[in-house]
């Protein structure tokens, strides 16, 4: 398996929430259950994720394997991301197909590969003849980049599309100007342009969010370049919690101590496109947004 494959399966599995680990990984269905029965999933989640991308590149894992991981981890975090509403249209007068799902993932991908070279498209079957999108996109000289994608959900035999927000602004009109379909009985037609006003109530909502979103992002970090920093290091001192009475950790005198760092080529900045991303809430918490005020990348947090 290549080092790039393994490392894209790393940090998506590393994502996955624990309480929804096995779920997801069987919905994946790449790895057999028998082999799922052999891995701890008590053990710590870096331990774990060592095991687990093991056995995938024991099982040689592809990047298409991993782009099927990646959305089917979105498809349970779905509310986590801003969507916009599109709704295609086509000439008066002209009948509805009928839909072919595999001849229209085969023309999607191809008109999408003849406008840019260094594309990934994946795709996924959902319920209510839906079907996932994954679409990495690269540059003439760069390869696509897996952990910015952008998602688009379409549901067959309707005219409504659904995409995620697109990290690169000059890609956008390629999703906008073609989407296809295809007629058993007729050649297939690319002429269905996609209209931004399917409903002005949902592109109002989603607009006024992202607009919230930017305004709160830029009151927070300002909008010049952030200072450059790689890491940052909370130190989390607390006593155990709980409205139950007894248990082992309730007759604990000992603080529950645990190290969290954040690392990056640019901390910074990457907090700071967290929440336009749609990855976090903004504001973001301020035990984040303080480093450029305090001068200070190690935190210490105690119970007051």
């Amino acid at each position: 398996m290549d080092e790039t494959v393994a490392e894209f399966i790393k940090r998506t599995i590393l994502k996955i929430p624990m309480t929804e680990m096995m779920t997801i990984l069987k919905a994946w269905d790449f790895l057999p259950e028998n082999q799922l029965q052999t891995v701890n999933f008590r053990q710590r989640k870096e331990s774990l994720v060592q095991d687990l991308v093991l056995l995938c590149e024991n099982k040689r894992a592809s990047l298409r394997d991993a782009a099927l991981l990646d959305i089917i981890y979105t498809q349970f975090h779905q509310h986590q991301k801003v969507w916009d509403v599109f709704q295609m249209s086509k000439e008066p007068g002209e009948d509805v197909d009928l839909f072919d799902m595999e001849q229209f993932k085969s023309s999607f991908e191809k008109i999408l590969r003849r406008a840019l070279k260094n594309v990934t498209v994946s795709f996924r079957d959902a319920e209510e003849n839906a079907v996932w999108i994954r679409i990495a996109w690269g540059t003439q000289y760069r390869k696509p980049n897996q952990y910015k994608p952008v998602f688009v959900v379409y549901y067959s035999q309707t005219p409504y599309v659904f995409t995620s927000f697109c990290h690169l602004k000059s890609n956008t009109p390629l999703l906008s100007q073609k989407f296809e379909t295809h007629n058993s009985t007729m050649p297939l037609q690319e002429n269905l342009e996609l209209d931004m006003h399917m409903d002005s109530r949902i592109i109002h909502e989603n607009r006024i969010e992202k607009e919230r979103v930017q305004r709160v992002t830029q009151e927070t970090f300002g909008d010049y370049p952030q200072p450059r920093l790689e890491f940052a290091q909370y130190k989390l001192e607390t006593k155990f919690k709980s409205d139950f009475h007894g248990g082992i950790l309730a007759e604990r005198k000992e603080p529950l101590r645990c190290l969290i760092k954040f690392s990056s080529p640019h901390l910074l900045e990457a907090l700071k496109s967290l929440a336009p991303a749609g990855i976090a809430d903004a504001p973001l918490s301020p035990l984040l947004t303080c480093i450029p005020n305090k001068g200070m990348n190690y935190f210490k947090i105690r119970d007051k």
